[in-house]
């Protein structure tokens, strides 16, 4: 019987008969005949078995032991990325950078530099260390009443080119910059202007919480004027007058009102914006809205308006006052939350008292007289962003639509306003003094644009046509250009921005050389007749402005081209920093919202299981 041998030849299986000797035999022979050729490795390893392999090495790290090989391989490779580390720092060091500078500030955020420091100018009372204007000092550091509620008024500002403190303009000065804070202090912070707004926004609600009793629930006073303006007599007075401030020595009366409304609801909003602005400081914010509440709940006991039968009416007159009602109440529902004041201002009949259904010749205009606009935009914010529904909805639709038509009317393709052949807007119909309400009307456009936007609405109707959101930040611009000096005379109207701009600016400050001489009330007429230029130059104010044709006179007797105000250089900044940076930067769109509660609060837990 023949079998497979595994080592390649014949196996042949002997009879159980053959012999141990043959058997013997045929195993040599079979030996012999197996290692007549090479065994392969695997042979071998059957016949030889495991074969002894060599001991690796070990590194002893006291904490761990690895192979040795592996640790010359780590320690290797450590110090080849060292080696390349240092080399690639040594080229980066020694090759000669190219530094990349930042863009350069656009236009907007130069203009906005500037047009601030014009509040520095304004400053009333002892002055900061900081208030950078070197011919500035303090002045009227005794204004007040002794023996009174309200024996310190120091502080506050100047009203334009005398130094006049009426509130009525001054506290809505503050509420525009408060409201361009909230909604683009991203903007202010990039421009390295944050903190410098909020003093400046602090130094007028300081003194506000001065000029009432803010720390009482109910009063029946307040504060509307410090300074008198009457230029038809020859007493010495603030318009008679042409002295620095700091050298004034005549009286300056104190003037109070008991029925005020419109002057007390517009203080109330420049306390409760100013709140939103502070509300990282607790007990500052916590304090205005205190006085906010108790100057709204005056407004509304005491019905009158702050300007009539006195003084303030010739320079600073008010008409109504149920458009400060709702802008008033407005602002106290974003600085508390409480739903009352936002059923204030939503309600049909105060809506309907502010002028909210009807057009006229100056609908859709803010200016410090008329807040109509500011609080329609301001309440069209809410509807968008929140949409608080019943049973607001109906005047919240209405205040959003009439805000529409009003931007419509801003636009070029209609007529409610003319415009110069220069492309200024005459919103005020060829009146003197144009350019406080084009840069009020430019901040309201840019920022229903960027309400929009943030609201993911590409733009708005006007009669059947339909116009994008880029078409009034367009329109916005046009008119911030023509007052930086895009205008037929290349003239900045923007004192202290480029290179052409007014020398001779109606402001007694500006106007007097500081060297140590006391003029006196009559002495100051020579600085105010002079044909020179002013020594001092007032930065960042915002002048009058040119007339409907276009034409401007650099003269300091003629105010309507030449004076600025308060109320004015606020629109502008606000103007000036929905402008400034990146377009897509947009609106701080949630701090407003800060103190709202939810619109609809959480439904109640269901209630507990039946059981027999």
């Amino acid at each position: 019987m023949y079998g497979r041998d595994p080592w390649g030849g014949p196996l042949e299986i002997a009879a159980d008969s053959a012999t141990d000797d043959d058997r013997s035999r045929n195993l040599q022979d079979y030996d012999r005949a197996a290692l007549s050729r090479p065994l392969d490795e695997t042979q071998q390893s059957w016949l030889l078995g495991p074969g002894e392999q060599k001991k690796k090495r070990y590194v002893d790290l006291g904490c761990i032991i690895v192979s040795r090989k592996i640790f010359i391989w780590t320690v290797g490779t450590i110090l080849a990325a060292g080696l390349l580390a240092g080399f690639i720092t040594l080229i980066v060091k020694t090759v000669p950078r190219h530094h990349h500078k930042p863009p350069p500030p656009d236009n907007y955020t130069l203009a906005l530099n500037k047009a601030l420091m014009f509040f520095n100018a304004q400053r009333s009372g002892k002055l900061p260390k900081h208030n950078n204007v070197s011919w500035r000092g303090n002045s009227c550091v005794n204004d007040g009443e002794p023996d009174t509620l309200f024996k310190d008024l120091s502080g506050g500002y100047y009203d334009a080119g005398d130094a006049i403190k009426f509130n009525f303009p001054q506290a809505f000065a503050m509420t525009m910059l408060s409201w361009s804070v909230i909604e683009y202090k991203g903007k202010f912070e990039a421009a390295g202007e944050l903190n410098h707004v909020k003093d400046i926004i602090k130094w007028g609600t300081d003194y506000f919480l001065k000029t009432f009793n803010h720390t009482a629930d109910t009063i029946d006073r307040i504060v509307s004027q410090v300074g008198k303006g009457d230029t038809t007599s020859e007493t010495e007075n603030d318009h008679y007058c042409w002295m620095r401030p700091e050298d004034i020595d005549y009286d300056r009366p104190v003037e109070e009102c008991h029925s005020c409304s419109d002057l007390a609801a517009e203080m109330a909003a420049s306390l409760a914006s100013a709140s939103i602005v502070f509300k990282d400081n607790k007990a500052y914010s916590q304090k205005l809205v205190h006085g906010a509440k108790t100057l709204f709940k005056f407004s509304r006991d005491q019905r009158g308006r702050y300007s009539n039968g006195n003084e303030a009416a010739k320079f600073y007159n008010s008409t109504g006052y149920y458009d400060e009602f709702v802008w008033g109440a407005a602002w106290l529902y974003y600085a508390t939350g409480n739903n009352s004041y936002l059923q204030l201002a939503t309600h049909p009949g105060i809506a309907k008292n502010a002028g909210a259904f009807w057009g006229g010749p100056y609908y859709g205009v803010l200016s410090w007289e008329n807040k109509l606009a500011g609080a329609q935009v301001l309440l069209s914010r809410l509807r968008l962003f929140l949409s608080p529904g019943y049973p607001y909805e109906e005047i919240l639709k209405t205040y959003h639509n009439q805000t529409s038509i009003f931007m419509c009317s801003f636009l070029p393709y209609y007529t409610s306003f003319n415009r110069t052949r220069g492309g200024l807007i005459q919103l005020n119909h060829g009146n003197p003094q144009p350019l406080q309400y084009a840069v009020n009307a430019a901040f309201l456009a840019t920022l229903f644009s960027d309400y929009m936007k943030a609201a993911d609405t590409p733009g708005w109707y006007c009669g059947p046509r339909f116009y994008s959101t880029d078409i009034l930040r367009n329109f916005a611009e046009t008119q911030i250009n023509y007052i930086l000096g895009k205008n037929p005379r290349k003239m900045s109207y923007v004192v202290g921005f480029g290179n052409h701009y007014p020398k001779h600016v109606h402001h007694r400050g500006a106007s007097i050389p500081k060297n140590k001489v006391k003029y006196s009330c009559k002495g100051g007429w020579k600085w105010r007749d002079t044909s020179k230029p002013n020594p001092n130059t007032i930065v960042g104010a915002m002048v009058a402005g040119p007339d409907k044709h276009d034409g401007f006179r650099d003269v300091r007797s003629n105010y309507n081209y030449t004076e600025p105000t308060l109320a004015g250089n606020a629109g502008l900044v606000a103007a000036l920093v929905a402008l400034s940076g990146e377009k897509t930067a947009g609106i701080d769109k949630n701090t407003i919202f800060s103190a709202v509660p939810p619109m609809f609060p959480t439904p109640p837990p269901p209630p507990a299981p039946w059981k027999p």
